[in-house]
């Protein structure tokens, strides 16, 4: 090989890396798949997932991206080992995202690469994704644009609201105040490890416990440590076993006044207000009085200003993701069918907010 095609070589295959990357940016996950040979792999151990062809690798990246808030890729060119008609390299990675379930994350990978000459010029025959360093600390910026946060600030600095994003201290704070005024008991506590152990706290062994259906207590262990085991007499897995052509009295009955119930809200107000949403309205009854004590989990993105922005971010961030839930796991989508909103707890200790500063859950 002469020395002009070894530089031609290399100068196409770093535009084959850097062409992924824009098109990941991009979200065009068809022009992502065309730089593979047809047989081509992607391969991200880390998640884990393999595709296999471009078919697969475009409808698994649309997939994935799909569950994207934001996503912002860099690549720094590595190195790359020449050999006839085929080639080795090594892409460093930098990515910073947050998904729609307001998780977010920042790492460094490597992407370990084979190379392949086709007629078409120089294609991936397969890409490994090696991650190197991941930091899980939630992101407090956003996309710029009016709807942004403003740098350093936390608060919104246009009409709209971005509704994965955990909210600043200052706005944590005054919801925990709020709250307090309102007559619940709040505690604004560091993440959803704090919350477990704090569940565990408060109920007291043997306790008839109901929890809500909520991607938060699954997310933290909280529905686990509860239902599994025989530390408390949890009602749910108990319900779930029930005849309800013959026993829907009772399950009503265990369902609207355990003991304790707990679960997560859609939203919290700087107004110290809770706003609960449900398809069925089976947690509704215990919410609004008939447990004897009620303990909500709430990630910090779930903060809001007020009671309209509140119904706003149900609508339009909370239903779709309780949706792609619902679809998973019963076939069909989800919908807002009951509200049920506590703006004061008029029975001092009975109703407690823990109020994380990391978002999980919807």
């Amino acid at each position: 090989m002469n020395d002009f095609q070894e530089i031609a070589d290399r100068v196409e295959i770093e535009a084959l890396r850097g062409e992924f990357t824009d098109a990941a940016m991009m979200r065009d996950r068809a022009r992502l798949a065309a730089l593979f040979t047809p047989e081509g792999v992607l391969r991200m151990p880390n998640i884990p997932v393999e595709f296999v062809g471009r078919e697969e690798i475009r409808t698994g990246g649309e997939r994935l991206q799909a569950q994207w808030d934001f996503f912002v890729q860099n690549s720094h060119p590595g190195t790359i080992r020449l050999d006839g008609d085929t080639a080795t390299g090594r892409t460093y990675m930098q990515e910073v995202g947050r998904v729609l379930d307001g998780r977010s994350g920042l790492n460094f990978a490597i992407y370990h690469d084979n190379y392949q000459r086709t007629p078409e010029g120089w294609k991936f025959a397969e890409r490994v994704y090696e991650v190197r360093y991941v930091d899980m600390t939630p992101l407090r910026g956003a996309a710029p644009g009016p709807d942004a946060v403003s740098q350093g600030s936390g608060e919104a600095t246009g009409a709209a609201d971005d509704f994965g994003a955990p909210a600043s201290a200052e706005r944590l704070d005054r919801a925990v105040a709020a709250l307090r005024g309102n007559g619940f008991t709040a505690e604004l506590l560091d993440d959803a490890a704090a919350a477990r152990a704090r569940v565990r706290e408060l109920i007291p062994e043997g306790a008839g416990v109901f929890t809500g259906a909520s991607e938060t207590l699954r997310l933290s262990g909280i529905v686990r440590d509860i239902e599994e085991g025989d530390r408390y007499q949890a009602i749910r897995p108990r319900v779930l076993k029930m005849d309800r052509a013959t026993e829907s009295d009772r399950i009503r009955l265990l369902v609207a006044t355990p003991d304790v119930f707990v679960a997560s809200v859609a939203a919290v107000t700087e107004t110290g207000s809770l706003v609960i949403a449900s398809g069925s309205g089976s947690q509704l009854p215990a919410s609004a009085g008939g447990a004897a004590r009620a303990i909500w989990i709430v990630g910090a993105q779930k903060v809001v200003p007020d009671l309209s922005t509140a119904l706003r971010r149900i609508e339009e961030h909370a239903l779709a993701l309780e949706t792609a839930r619902a679809q998973a796991v019963y076939g069909q989508p989800s919908a807002v069918n009951r509200l049920l909103v506590l703006n004061a707890e008029p029975h001092p200790g009975r109703a407690t907010v823990l109020l994380l500063r990391e978002a999980i859950g919807f």
